[in-house]
C-alpha cells in the first residue's frame, strides 16, 4: 500500500507542471476522547493540491508518549528516530491532484492523564509557497474511566465429579466513573456450564460471557455461576471490562480459581 496515489498521467509533453506543489496534511483521532488502556487509531491523510508535484515527500507523525503504537497499515512508514516517531517517505514524485493517508493504532497507558499530543509535518523537496497546511497538531482529553475488579468465591472448593459447583463472581468499581456496560468473560475449562444467576450470561464452547447491570462508582455486584465438575481439577479465569471505558488500575480485572476434584 502505498501513501499517496497520484491523478492519471498525462502525455509527457503535458505534465509539465507551472509553480510549486501545494501540499496538505490532516490529523484525527478516533475516539474523540480516549480512554486510557483501550486502544486508539490516529488517521493521517495528506493531499498535494498543486499546481505542481511534490518532489518525494516525507510524512513525519509524532505519537504521544503516553500511547504505546501497536501498528501502522502502510509499508513504507517505518519507525523514526525521535520517540513514538513514524516516518513515512513516498518512493516517488506525486502529481498534482494525488492524496492518500496512514493509520496508526495504539494502546493508551493505563496511567495517561493527557491531554494526548500528537504532530505530523509534511515535506517535498520542491519549496512550499503555503507551508502552513503542511504542519498540524491534535490534541485531545483522556478520560478519567472506572476501576474495575473481579473476584471468584467458590460454594466449595471440591466437587466429585458430575457434581454442580456454584461460584459467585464479585464486580467492584471503584470509579470515579458510573459502568454501564460490564461484562465479565469467564473459562470454565472442561467444567460445563448450567446456568447464571444475577446476570445475563451466555455460553460458547468453554467460554460464558455475562453482561451485568450498571455499577455507580463506589459499588459492587455479585453473581452466581454453576458448573459440572469434570473428572480432573478445574483452572476457572474470569475477566472483566468495559465496552466504552477505560481502566486505569487494570491488574485487578482478571481472577482465577482451581477447583479440586473429590472430597
Amino acid at each position: 500500500m502505498c501513501l499517496l496515489t497520484g491523478v492519471a498521467a498525462e502525455p509527457a509533453h503535458a505534465m509539465e507542471q507551472l509553480g510549486a506543489a501545494d501540499l496538505i496534511v490532516r490529523i484525527e483521532s478516533f475516539p474523540a476522547i480516549a480512554q486510557p488502556g483501550q486502544p486508539i487509531a490516529y488517521r493521517v491523510t495528506v493531499a498535494n493540491t498543486g499546481p505542481g508535484d511534490a518532489v518525494l515527500p516525507v510524512l513525519t507523525v509524532r505519537i504521544p508518549r503516553e500511547v504505546e503504537i501497536m501498528s501502522v497499515d502502510v509499508a513504507e512508514c517505518l519507525p523514526g528516530r525521535g520517540y513514538n516517531e513514524v516516518v513515512c517517505r513516498s518512493p516517488r514524485d506525486i502529481l498534482a491532484g494525488g492524496s492518500g493517508g496512514v493509520t496508526i493504532t495504539g494502546l493508551v497507558r493505563p496511567s495517561a492523564t493527557g491531554p494526548l499530543r500528537a504532530h505530523a509535518t509534511l515535506s517535498s523537496e520542491v519549496v512550499d509557497a503555503n507551508e502552513r497546511n503542511n504542519r498540524v497538531n491534535s490534541q485531545i482529553k483522556v478520560d478519567e474511566g472506572a476501576d474495575l475488579g473481579v473476584r471468584l468465591i467458590p460454594a466449595r472448593r471440591a466437587a466429585h465429579p458430575g457434581e454442580r459447583f456454584d461460584v459467585d463472581a464479585v464486580v467492584s468499581n471503584r470509579g470515579p466513573r458510573e459502568v454501564r456496560d460490564a461484562f465479565v468473560y469467564v473459562q470454565s475449562g472442561r467444567a460445563r456450564f448450567l446456568t447464571g444467576l444475577g446476570a445475563r450470561c451466555k455460553v460458547r464452547d468453554d467460554l460464558v460471557g455475562c453482561a451485568l447491570p450498571p455499577i455507580r462508582s463506589g459499588a459492587s455486584t455479585r453473581f452466581q455461576l454453576a458448573f459440572r465438575a469434570p473428572d480432573r481439577p478445574v483452572r476457572t479465569q474470569a475477566t472483566v471490562y468495559s465496552r466504552d471505558l477505560g481502566d486505569r488500575r487494570p491488574a485487578n480485572n482478571q481472577a482465577h480459581l482451581r477447583l479440586a476434584a473429590g472430597g
